[in-house]
């Protein structure tokens, strides 16, 4: 984690926009790549918190979940041109990790709500009261259908 503090620190002294998304990112597909692109544009410096194989299945994605460890998962979405930095989380929510990153710009794909408060709401984005309090952003980004691992899965499957 010390090192993501240094280069975050390097990155806001340069004046550069911190961007923050998390997720499974289990098997990469089209939807991933086109959601990470689109969050790097939103500012400098694109920062992809990463679930760990523990919280994968902590959030119910399936009993064969998460089909890549943590480390391959990290390995292939710190390869994208377009992502600066990968972190593991092991926590149910990255809230912990965005209260230590503080991101300007706080992302998550359409099935997310940028507009919601209450954090009860499945469609609050975790960290996001917290980041428009500090003056940051927070954004949806609308998710390209018909991609999805589940149905790649579901598809294998068949």
């Amino acid at each position: 984690m010390k090192e993501i503090e240094e280069a975050l620190a390097a990155v806001r002294a340069e004046g550069k926009r911190i961007v923050f998304t998390n997720g499974v990112f289990d098997i990469l597909h089209l939807g991933h790549v086109t959601y990470l692109e689109e969050a790097a544009e939103l500012g400098d410096f694109l920062i992809v918190g990463i679930n760990d194989d523990a919280s994968v299945r902590r959030l119910n994605k399936g009993p064969e979940r998460p089909i890549n460890d943590e480390e391959a998962r990290a390995g292939v979405v710190s390869a994208l041109r377009s992502v600066d930095a990968v972190v593991v989380f092991g926590e149910d929510t990255p809230h912990e990790l965005i209260a230590l990153i503080q991101p300007d710009v706080l992302v998550k794909g359409g099935d997310y709500d940028a507009s919601e408060r209450d954090p009860r709401s499945s469609k609050y984005i975790v960290g996001s009261n917290e980041t428009l309090e500090r003056g940051g952003e927070v954004h949806a980004i609308p998710l390209v259908q018909g991609y999805s691992t589940t149905s790649i899965v579901k598809k294998m499957k068949a």
